[in-house]
């Protein structure tokens, strides 16, 4: 019976190999262009923004982020895989709560609501529909940046604690791997939307993932190739 790292698994390491390759890709270019073109403040600006630059605004409504988490997927799939022997139960946790947290962040996620609304607004003739559709704007942030986005983020903290602590006892990953992916759960404990604490401890937690997911990218691309 093939090994939890022989040729059974080996089609699952590469893709989630080169699903964490496109998360390396995707979080820079986020962060730049967050950097250079500062989210809108007002939905009128989101409106804007969706008509006039609709790529700009997929970024900064969270487009790549929710591509992101469908990648975040695959990888939990074969971290299931790699961590299953050395605790079974918890990883099955991990596990559940990973794709718990992944299933509220789609639903939270309101790139094309926003762009439907932009679309309507841009081709609204009177004040009165303008109202209607700036206050369904105004609905569509508070949805987005609501619950079901707290419990992604939590959740998902949770899991990469336990995740990482798993690794501290597993062959395939190096204690550099589940400290970085330790620190990383930790800082993600308070969600983005806990006021500037919660955006500071957000933005520092993409240091250590990043370094994270270059390591255990390593370990996916080996496990893929071996046979």
């Amino acid at each position: 019976m093939p090994s939890e790292s022989g040729d059974h698994y080996r089609s699952l390491y590469r893709i989630a190999f080169y699903s964490s390759l496109a998360m390396l890709t995707i979080i820079p270019i986020q962060i730049i262009v967050f950097v250079i073109n500062p989210m809108p403040t007002a939905v009128v600006g989101w409106f804007r923004l969706f008509n006039q630059k609709p790529l700009l605004g997929f970024f900064h409504a969270d487009l790549f982020l929710l591509v992101n988490n469908i990648l975040i997927s695959v990888i939990y799939l074969a971290f299931y895989h790699l961590l299953k022997e050395t605790n079974r139960g918890l990883i099955q946790i991990a596990l559940l709560l990973g794709f718990l947290g992944i299933a509220a962040y789609i639903s939270s996620n309101k790139t094309f609501e926003f762009l439907s609304l932009a679309n309507q607004y841009s081709s609204a003739t009177s004040d009165s529909d303008k109202l209607v559709l700036l206050a369904a704007g105004k609905s569509v942030v508070a949805g987005w940046q609501g619950t079901a986005f707290d419990a992604y983020y939590v959740l998902n903290g949770i899991t990469l604690l336990i995740v990482s602590s798993l690794m501290f006892r597993n062959s395939h990953f190096s204690r550099a791997t589940a400290a970085f992916g330790l620190a990383s759960g930790i800082l993600m404990c308070i969600p983005s939307t806990a006021g500037t604490i919660g955006l500071i401890f957000s933005l520092l937690s993409l240091i250590p993932w990043y370094v994270f997911t270059v390591l255990f990218a390593r370990t996916f691309l080996k496990l893929g190739r071996r046979a």
